[in-house]
């Protein structure tokens, strides 16, 4: 039995803790306490058994506590107390200090009590049993180490624990955020938001700073406070609660409310979080500075100095296109920022126009009409001039170099070279687009260079070679990262050959005017026909080009149309009748416009006289419709329904006849332009033609053929007409005329009432027939009323008249020997028109 008891003693965490060898002799009392005997204690349950330094277990005083007990005698009626006086086993235990413990859960040598112990010094056990019917006493069990306990108050109460677990568990949310929130902004950062970011921003950032400089103290003394308030929260959560409720609440709370929450929420607002938190976190590095500071000198030594992060311009470039989506740039600034950043990797030969596709002068040409055309029709400001082969650079030609050289001295462009002397740039393929805009920003040598490489091909000493061209709009659009074009760019890229859209406005070409043709017997300067041009087809109504395109009217400048009356002097002009090209009175059918020289004007009964200059005109009445009614001898037809190019045609088979009431002569030598009415109808109706081309190309041989057929049906007539200013119109003329009308019969509508040939004089018209009237009767201009002018008894005056009744039905009668040549223009503008 002694052998079973001492196995179970065994079985008590204890030091050095030794039951009494089966020989030792127990104080005898009575006989309940020899029979009742404790070998020991332990604590039971989730109590923790804590020791002194003499294995004395101690427990919280005034707190529920489990006990097993070990001995023998133990039964139901078994009751256990404790007092803190030591006495030998047996003896009476006169001062019980605890309450009274029944036994539960009674086994062979064991069980377990409940209770609650005072505060106190050691407890000692004693025991009773119930079931004896004498006086039941406690019997003490002795004063070894193995059969004590002690209890202990806790240092705070528990509302104070809780507190202090709470505001541990807040200080380790906040130096966890804090450890992110203010370690992840480097320096640069804050120093970026000082000087743009926004007031609130600015005023954070301010404040962070000067301790943000500290990084590795910072970082030291917010790890040390985060570890040890996590520490003293694990600590107190542990007293008041067992091991595994420790280890799992513990857990949870620092993980979710220390950790994952506040850095969660302090990434995205750790500046406005650490600027509020400044105070906390001075008194934190004070407060562990003995241990902060010293490890942070040790890692300054060791990591070297923290500088922020820096970009380079690789980075810096992704940096700008990554947070493209969430920034307020626009894609534009993208694209200049990323280019900027771009320009010292690439060199002039990456982005340089190759010499083959330069447009060049050579240094023998000369600056005649055509040349200075070609140079405006090229749109370049700076021509580069080369001698002999185009590897050969000499110099350079400025546009504004050619603003006091005249066209018609032709002068070389070898000698204004030599007057200016304009200088070359020339670089190496290997420089990077920063030095080049750097050059080019400065101006000395212009904004254009010549780019060339040593040639050490072959045999021979090696040379430098030009390879190509670059300019200042070269180096921006690699900076802005687009296309520069203007109105004379063909293509976007120079070297791509990316044509441009046809969205390009037309630029005028002025070469045109420089061809000369045979058929012209007077020639005059190109300038002069370019100021023609413009002059006709804006001022002059009759050549606008809602009547006349300019493509016609061009053709139509190419004609044999140009005059010259030579004066010896004003006195002799006065009575040479070549020098007339207006007189009063005498009909006429041509339009004048003068070019060069004087003329003199008399107007009206009064004589009146004033003298005109260039670029002034006369007779635009005499191109428009001018005659009443014809009856045909056929059918009726309304001219209107006959469409633009059929009126054209009837117009052009009547005879019209313009009378001035001025004169006009030369007094000096004169050029002047002169447009017979036949020629200007047959313009309109080349215009036509040209209109109702569907698709016009300068590949229409066909239009192109009809066109000049057109423009010189009336070439011999014009030639062999005579230079007398009084015309006198010729049958042939009209059947000229009449042969390229696909008009059969018409009826001429009602002329309108005839205007003057300028604001000051008046006009009037003679009657074809007296069967012609009313609307053959003379009219003078709205301002005045004349009588109607008789017709001339003369005989070559009347022989001039013409009966358009016979005319018209001569015309009609011969139309079937001309079928061929009136059907060509039919077919051709039906032709055009199913096209």
């Amino acid at each position: 039995m002694l052998a079973l008891v001492s196995g179970i003693a065994g079985e008590i965490p204890r030091r050095k803790r030794d039951l009494p060898s089966v020989g030792q002799p127990l104080i005898p009392a009575n006989g309940d306490a020899e029979k009742l005997h404790i070998y020991g204690l332990r604590l039971e349950g989730e109590q923790e058994e804590q020791e002194f330094a003499n294995g004395v277990p101690k427990v919280v005083g005034e707190t529920l506590v489990t006990i097993r007990i070990f001995g023998s005698g133990i039964t139901t009626d078994t009751v256990i107390s404790f007092t803190d006086i030591p006495q030998n086993r047996g003896e009476i235990c006169d001062k019980i200090k605890s309450q009274e413990f029944i036994v539960e859960k009674v086994e062979n040598f064991t069980a377990i009590i409940s209770g609650m112990l005072p505060l106190g010094s050691p407890f000692y056990i004693c025991a009773k049993s119930m079931s004896s019917g004498s006086v039941n006493l406690f019997y003490h069990q002795g004063t070894e180490v193995y059969k004590q306990i002690i209890s202990y108050q806790k240092t705070l109460p528990l509302w104070l624990q809780i507190i202090v677990i709470l505001t541990c568990l807040s200080f380790s949310a906040l130096f966890s955020g804090l450890n992110l929130g203010l370690m992840s902004m480097d320096r640069t950062e804050l120093k970026i938001l000082c000087n743009t970011g926004t007031e609130k921003e600015r005023e954070y950032a301010r404040t962070i700073q000067p301790v943000r400089n500290y990084g590795n103290y910072l970082l030291c003394s917010i790890l040390f406070s985060n570890v040890l308030v996590n520490s003293i929260f694990t600590i107190l959560l542990d007293d008041l609660t067992s091991g595994t409720v420790t280890v799992i609440g513990a857990t949870l709370a620092i993980v979710i409310f220390g950790e994952i929450s506040p850095q969660a929420f302090c990434s995205r607002h750790g500046l406005c979080v650490g600027a509020k938190t400044i105070l906390i976190t001075k008194i934190t590095m004070v407060i562990t500075y003995p241990l902060s500071y010293p490890i942070s000198k040790f890692l300054d030594y060791m990591l070297g100095e923290e500088i922020g992060n820096v970009y380079n311009r690789e980075r810096l470039k992704e940096l700008v296109k990554v947070t493209t989506g969430y920034n307020d740039l626009e894609k534009d600034e993208v694209n200049i920022i990323a280019g900027a950043l771009e320009l010292r990797k690439k060199t002039v030969a990456d982005v340089m126009t190759r010499i083959e596709d330069v447009y060049m002068l050579d240094y023998n040409a000369i600056l005649d009409f055509e040349t200075v055309s070609e140079i405006m029709k090229s749109g370049f400001s700076r021509i580069p001039v080369y001698e002999g082969t185009r590897n050969n650079i000499v110099t350079m030609l400025y546009i504004k170099d050619l603003a006091f050289v005249d066209p018609d001295d032709n002068t070389p462009l070898k000698t204004l070279c030599q007057f200016y002397q304009n200088p070359c740039n020339f670089v190496f393929e290997d420089v990077t687009l920063d030095i080049m805009f750097k050059q080019f920003k400065e101006g000395h040598k212009g904004h254009m260079a010549f780019v060339q490489r040593v040639n050490n091909e072959g045999e021979g000493d090696p040379f430098y070679e030009v390879i190509g061209l670059i300019t200042l709009e070269d180096v921006i659009e690699e900076l802005i990262q687009a296309e520069i074009m203007d109105e004379t760019d063909v293509f976007t890229d120079n070297r791509s050959k990316r044509k441009r859209l046809n969205n390009r406005p037309k630029l005028p070409d002025f070469t045109v005017f420089a061809e000369k043709k045979e058929s012209q017997r007077i020639h005059i300067s190109p300038q002069l026909t370019l100021a023609m041009f413009q002059y006709l087809s804006t001022t002059v109504a009759p050549f606008k080009p809602d009547t006349i395109s300019e493509t016609i009217l061009r053709r139509l400048l190419k004609q044999d149309i140009i005059h010259h009356i030579k004066v010896k002097s004003r006195e002799k002009a006065r009575n040479d009748p070549a020098a007339l090209i207006y007189q009063q009175g005498k009909s006429v059918d041509y339009f004048v416009l003068i070019l060069e020289g004087r003329v003199e004007v008399t107007v009206g009964k009064e004589n009146l006289t004033f003298e005109s200059g260039p670029f002034t005109y006369f007779g635009c009445q005499a191109l428009g419709t001018n005659i009443g009614v014809v009856e045909s001898p056929t059918t009726n037809v309304n001219p209107q329904a006959l469409g633009s190019i059929q009126s054209i045609n009837l117009d052009a088979i009547l005879r019209h006849t313009f009378v001035p009431d001025y004169s006009v002569r030369a007094v000096t030598e004169v050029f002047y332009l002169k447009v017979k009415r036949s020629l200007y109808l047959a313009a309109k109706r080349a215009t036509l033609l040209e209109r109702s081309q569907k698709d016009p190309s300068p590949s229409n041989d066909q239009f192109d053929d009809e066109v000049e057929k057109l423009l010189h049906s009336l070439d011999e007539d014009d030639r062999s007409m005579q230079s007398s200013p009084i015309l006198s119109r010729k049958d042939d003329d009209m059947k000229s005329t009449e042969q390229n009308s696909p008009i059969r019969n018409a009826t001429a509508p009602t002329s309108p009432t005839p205007v003057s040939a300028s604001p000051v004089t008046n006009s009037k018209f003679l009657p074809q027939s007296k069967t012609s009237e009313p609307n053959g009767q003379l009219r003078n201009s709205p301002n005045k009323i004349e009588e109607p002018v008789q017709p001339s008894t003369n005989n070559s005056e009347s022989h001039s008249k013409l009966n358009l009744d016979a005319e018209i039905a001569s015309r009609l009668l011969s139309k079937k020997t001309n079928e061929d040549n009136n059907d060509e223009l039919t077919n051709l503008l039906s032709t055009q028109d199913r096209s």
